[in-house]
């Protein structure tokens, strides 16, 4: 794991008002879990955090370097990072989404079959989905029958899984 690799937590959509709020889109727990950063990266620009707040459709927030609506409308599609060691630390049996994808995958059996190429969630549970090198996917639940085994070299995905 590398632990300087940014974390993509949210991005800009727009502006709101005309005092420099942005309206975010979210990737992480919501906004509450932004507050627990004082500073992002913004594209190569560091944005400090004033506010937050959540809305339906994700959160407003208020940087310090944006002061008005034109400087906030040219942040439009700017996603928000922070690096990987910022991170709070995770309890056994907890992961990232970012740190499993991009893994290979190797079935209990020994046989490569790719790498974690996305981490979905549909309501019931983590899923994680598997490209096979020709390009192919299938996915995979994130429970301990189907994936008995991971760590930040490769995901052990339980051979009767494997499509």
């Amino acid at each position: 794991m590398n632990a300087d690799r940014p974390v993509t937590l949210a991005a800009i959509a727009g502006a709101h008002g005309v005092w420099g709020e942005v309206r975010l889109k979210l990737f992480g727990e919501g906004a509450e879990a932004l507050r627990a950063f004082s500073v992002f990266d913004a594209g190569g620009a560091k944005l400090t955090l004033k506010s937050v707040r959540p809305t339906n459709q994700g959160a407003v927030a208020r940087f310090a370097e944006i002061a008005d609506r034109s400087a906030a409308e040219a942040l439009r599609g700017t996603v928000l990072t922070v690096p990987r060691s910022a991170l709070p630390p995770l309890g056994e049996g907890e992961y990232y989404h970012h740190d499993l994808i991009g893994l290979p995958c190797v079935s209990t059996d020994g046989t490569a079959i790719g790498h974690v190429a996305a981490v979905e969630n549909f309501g019931a549970g983590d899923i994680l989905e598997i490209e096979r090198p020709g390009g192919k996917r299938f996915m995979v639940p994130m429970t301990v029958q189907a994936v008995p085994a991971w760590n930040a070299d490769a995901v052990t995905v339980n051979a009767a899984f494997v499509e």
